[in-house]
């Protein structure tokens, strides 16, 4: 999953990227309004965390041109605890959560969680597919209950598949949904984190659609 973090403290950027990183997600990052909206006009976040006090252009702004421009990804506003009408202002603009400073970095990391999955679809923060089953709070994944180990890389891609299991995924939106703007895009990198899951997980779970992408699937349920 790819996140964007727009957030002008330098000090507080910084940790929440370092934060969202730990926790498997790949991250971009602005400091400022003007650049915050290009990146989410351009770019395919999966979520955005926003600050509203930002220079050049404030977050409140920046969230009501994106969704004019019909950009629809999850939006988690960071506001100031006794600006209740900031949050108002926010939640009408198109926000879809908020927390308030100063604050926990483990809410801001729940909040994020909840938003992907509501995003998907999900009801609970533990994914199946068949005997495969991923928990987006812990990173942890298992196995017919026996946990397998994982890079970040490997628990990205596998965290997407699962998100969107039985979906068929090209190269190009993997590349652009797990990997920061600067990654080679290039790379035959995805290919290669495939066939290191494929012999990690059960036989025939990854599929490949030759010309269109992945798919991650549960033979036994297969219609």
């Amino acid at each position: 999953m790819r996140l964007l973090v727009v957030e002008d403290d330098p000090d507080l950027n910084r940790q929440l990227v370092s934060a969202l990183t730990d926790a498997g997600y790949a991250v971009d990052t602005a400091f400022d309004g003007e650049e915050g909206h290009f990146l989410g006009d351009t770019e395919p976040y999966d979520a955005v965390v926003l600050d509203i006090g930002l220079p050049k252009m404030d977050g409140i702004s920046v969230l009501e041109e994106w969704r004019r421009e019909d950009r629809t990804m999850p939006v988690l506003l960071l506001t100031a605890r006794d600006r209740w009408s900031d949050k108002v202002a926010g939640m009408d603009a198109g926000a879809d959560d908020y927390v308030a400073k100063p604050f926990h970095m483990e809410e801001v990391l729940a909040r994020v969680r909840a938003l992907l999955r509501r995003s998907a679809g999900l009801a609970t923060s533990e994914i199946e597919c068949g005997p495969i089953r991923l928990d987006t709070k812990s990173s942890r994944v298992t196995v017919d209950g026996a946990a397998i180990k994982l890079t970040s890389h490997e628990y990205r891609l596998l965290a997407y598949l699962m998100h969107h299991r039985g979906r068929v995924i090209s190269r190009t939106e993997l590349v652009e949904h797990l990997y920061e703007q600067d990654f080679d895009r290039d790379s035959n990198t995805i290919e290669v984190f495939i066939g290191r899951l494929r012999k990690k997980l059960p036989q025939d779970f990854i599929r490949t659609a030759r010309g269109l992408g992945y798919s991650l699937v549960d033979p036994e349920n297969e219609a």
